[in-house]
């Protein structure tokens, strides 16, 4: 409807112009009288106003004058003795043109209101979305054409993939749940850690089915206008009604579901109206409505009861980190397509990554690959799996990051220390690896795996991880006789460790067997103080710095006692750079224990002397 007045805007102002193209001479009076005696002129028209316009004999277009104060009697019969045809008109008359151009403005203007009303209409029709349609749902649909993803392309997760799957069979297969009076479940939520792959296994939900699915994210219903969040929850419903049986997939769900009330987001909130219109939507679905809402999020905490509840997110799917077997079969899945070295072992390197995600894993097989195109190779090797996950873990190798030779000794002796307590430690993580090399913000590196597979840390392993943690500082009060701004790292990791022993597992006699929760409040409402008096705070602080204290003290006698130890690792060091488990275990007589799996949780498993700081 716009192009329209556009089109008739340009078309009459193209004739127009064409109009007035043939006009090509202009006569005084004085030249059209000595063109009628010489005989050119062939016809002539003439108004009131004294305007001549006509044709020469040649055919060409010209226009005169008249001036009425002349009043020449003598022209008419001067333009008959020379066979001009003369004809005369009105002056008020004007030509189809003139009038069209004159109107031209109007019509624009009319068919501009127009448009926009009838546009205007059209998105009302759907809802708030007003006239620039910011209402509509923003999911992307697929239907005939699926991301090519399946459930056999996703390593581990046998039971997570199960629950997952009875989604899809039941969309495919009601019948059968229905025979047995089942109900499928209408909401299943994807917990888990970032990078474990709840969006992948949301994929291969959707190349599964064969049914339409809607995938979208939590931020595509937020927008700055009030109403415009609902107003898109209730046109996605609607959408999947239609096309039922069919599945919803809302990604990073928290954006939109957080809790309400005190603490959360506010009564006239838009994000609690879009909240409240998706509870009012999942639980007023019709029981032959076919539609599953799936979501994924990796803040669990925070959403709202409401959303939990039965009847909308009947089934909660965790989908943790990946243990040393899964990581093998995810490593497996991405180093298709690249050639590997035969010197590569899959399921050494998963052991060497504790801890790390799908996404860590991905990332890991990259990054070795980089390196091993940086030195013009199309073949990785195990040293390429070794480097990237240095940099992934500690940060890049810097050469021009040199150290002065008393720092370099200062970081040896620091590092021999972390070292040299973790082997002396009977429930300590064995050590890897220690160096010297500055990477990243570290310049030096002691590092530990743990021997197997952990879900529990009792209070003996995380003592002897405290005595790990301030090793380093004790090695330079008893080498160089005082300690350096290197120990900032592991005095804040053993600071947090020592805290969440007292305040939230119970091990402090002077408190008790209880739980004080996290700083800043509790767990169902995170934006609340503290839930414990000032005093108790104080006797937390006293119980932290007490179980620092012990540590250090263990620490300091630890390697006062096997001194000639300490300096024999920090000359292997300083002539080396970089030792190994099996070089700290023939210094200390003690047979080499390798650690085979998983990444400690409570405390950090790397040990790094970071950079001098001013603070």
């Amino acid at each position: 409807m716009f192009l329209l007045p556009v089109g008739i805007a340009v078309t009459l102002v193209l004739l127009l112009r064409a109009g007035t193209s043939t006009v090509t001479r202009s006569f005084n009076y004085t030249g059209f009288v000595n063109a009628v005696t010489s005989n050119k002129i062939a016809t002539a028209t003439i108004n009131g106003t004294g305007a001549v316009s006509g044709t020469l004999k040649g055919g060409a277009a010209y226009t005169s004058q008249i001036p009425t104060a002349l009043n020449d009697q003598s022209l008419t019969p001067l333009l008959l003795a020379h066979h001009v045809q003369v004809t005369g008109t009105n002056p008020s008359s004007t030509s189809l043109a003139s009038v069209l151009v004159s109107l031209l403005p109007l019509i624009v203007i009319i068919g501009l209101f127009i448009w926009i009303g009838r546009r205007s209409r059209k998105q009302l029709a759907g809802g708030l979305g007003g006239i620039m349609g910011i209402g509509k749902s923003k999911a992307k649909v697929y239907d005939e054409e699926r991301p090519s993803v399946r459930f056999a392309d996703i390593a581990g997760y046998e039971g997570s993939k199960a629950e997952v799957m009875e989604v899809v069979d039941f969309l495919k297969h009601p019948g059968r749940y229905a025979a047995a009076g089942a109900t499928g479940p209408k909401g299943v939520l994807m917990v888990g850690p970032p990078g474990t792959g709840k969006t992948l296994l949301a994929r291969a939900v959707a190349g599964e089915a064969g049914v339409p699915f809607f995938a979208l994210s939590g931020s595509s219903f937020v927008e700055m206008f009030v109403g415009v969040g609902a107003s898109r929850v209730r046109d996605l419903f609607a959408d999947a009604r239609k096309r039922a049986p069919s599945i919803i997939f809302i990604d990073e769900i928290d954006a939109i579901g957080g809790k309400r009330g005190p603490g959360g987001f506010g009564s006239n909130d838009e994000r609690e109206q879009t909240l409240n219109q998706l509870l009012s939507d999942m639980d007023g679905f019709e029981k032959d409505a076919s539609v599953v809402v799936m979501a994924a999020t990796n803040r669990a905490e925070i959403l709202d009861p409401a959303l939990l509840r039965p009847g909308r997110f009947d089934r909660t799917v965790e989908i943790p980190l990946p243990n040393q077997r899964e990581r093998t079969a995810i490593l497996a899945i991405h180093a298709k397509g690249k050639r590997l070295g035969p010197d590569v072992d899959l399921d050494a390197v998963s052991r060497a990554t504790p801890g790390f995600s799908g996404a860590d894993l991905a990332n890991l097989i990259n990054e070795a690959a980089i390196n091993a195109v940086r030195d013009h190779r199309s073949i990785i090797s195990a040293e390429d799996f070794r480097s990237a996950r240095d940099r992934l873990l500690i940060g890049r190798r810097d050469a021009s990051n040199a150290l002065l030779p008393d720092e370099k000794h200062a970081v040896a002796v620091h590092e021999a220390g972390h070292a040299l307590v973790a082997v002396l430690s009977e429930h300590a993580d064995p050590v890897a690896k220690v160096t010297i090399l500055p990477r990243g913000a570290a310049l030096g590196v002691t590092e530990q795996l743990p021997e197997s597979e952990r879900h529990l840390y009792p209070e003996s392993y995380l003592t002897d991880t405290l005595a790990v943690r301030l090793g380093g500082r004790s090695a330079e009060i008893i080498v160089l006789g005082e300690p350096s701004t290197g120990a900032s790292n592991d005095l804040s990791g053993a600071t947090e460790l020592a805290t969440r022993m007292v305040r939230e597992w119970g091990f402090s006699h002077e408190l008790g067997p209880v739980g004080y929760g996290g700083e800043g409040g509790s767990r169902d409402n995170p934006f609340a103080g503290r839930p414990y008096a000032e005093e108790t705070q104080r006797s937390i602080d006293q119980e932290v710095a007490r179980l620092l204290r012990e540590a250090e003290v263990r620490a300091t006698n630890l390697l006062t006692e096997h001194r000639e130890m300490l300096d024999s690792v920090v000359e292997l060091l300083l002539e080396h750079e970089t030792i190994d488990g099996a070089d700290l275990a023939a210094i200390a007589g003690m047979p080499e224990r390798h650690g085979v799996d998983e990444r400690v949780q409570a405390p950090r498993a790397v040990a790094m002397t970071p950079a001098p700081s001013a603070d």
